[in-house]
């Protein structure tokens, strides 16, 4: 048996839509779960769109028009929110945003997820338990999520989501749909987040910490 085409799979979701072009509130399944963060009585999906010709190009698609591949100024912008490097890897902090910790870790050469060269892949390994270890030791924070989107950007990009610690309705997936509206830590408590994020995995992998950038 060959694997389905894109136009068999969207094919199968269509036929699921309703007049309006709309997929039923699937009630038995994400909604049902205690952490999902929406009433399902007043909720409808979006109408199906169409299938699109094909994938959209990302930024940095060709390695050429890549933020890396740019001079030493623009390298150093983009890794302004730097709070962890060594020679290939840099971690960055978001410190507008909800969440206790909104890592992203970088790698300083080129590729995407399924072109990882092996030393680099070993290494990345290694970085990804001892970034989520780190992660975890913040007092605030009950577990790490790990994502990778990759939608936008062809530069692999791993994002490191702390979970508040003991705010049981924002386990899981949902996650983020909880962070869209909660109010934003302060600048100060995720720089200190950060740091210690960052003096934990140089102890653990070496390389260079310091505090994230002041926003």
């Amino acid at each position: 048996m060959q694997p389905e085409s894109a136009e068999e799979y969207y094919a199968r979701i269509a036929a699921h839509t309703g007049p309006d072009g709309r997929l039923p509130v699937a009630v038995e399944e994400m909604p049902g779960w205690d952490i999902y963060p929406y009433e399902v009585d007043s909720l409808r999906m979006k109408p199906l769109r169409p299938l699109a010709d094909a994938e959209p190009p990302r930024r940095g698609e060709d390695p050429a028009d890549c933020w890396c591949a740019g001079s030493s100024e623009d390298r150093a912008a983009r890794f302004e929110g730097w709070v962890w490097r060594n020679e290939r890897w840099v971690l960055t902090a978001d410190l507008a945003q909800s969440l206790p910790a909104f890592l992203t870790l970088v790698p300083v050469t080129h590729c995407d997820l399924p072109s990882v060269p092996a030393d680099l892949a070993a290494e990345m390994g290694r970085l990804i338990v001892a970034v989520s270890a780190a992660v975890e030791a913040l007092p605030s924070v009950g577990r790490v999520q790990l994502a990778k989107w990759g939608d936008g950007g062809a530069h692999l990009h791993l994002a490191f989501l702390g979970r508040p610690a003991r705010v049981l309705q924002l386990r899981g997936s949902p996650l983020l749909d909880w962070a869209e509206n909660l109010p934003d830590v302060p600048a100060d408590v995720l720089r200190a987040n950060a740091a210690f994020v960052a003096d934990h995995l140089a102890t653990a992998v070496g390389g260079e910490g310091r505090p994230a950038a002041a926003g």
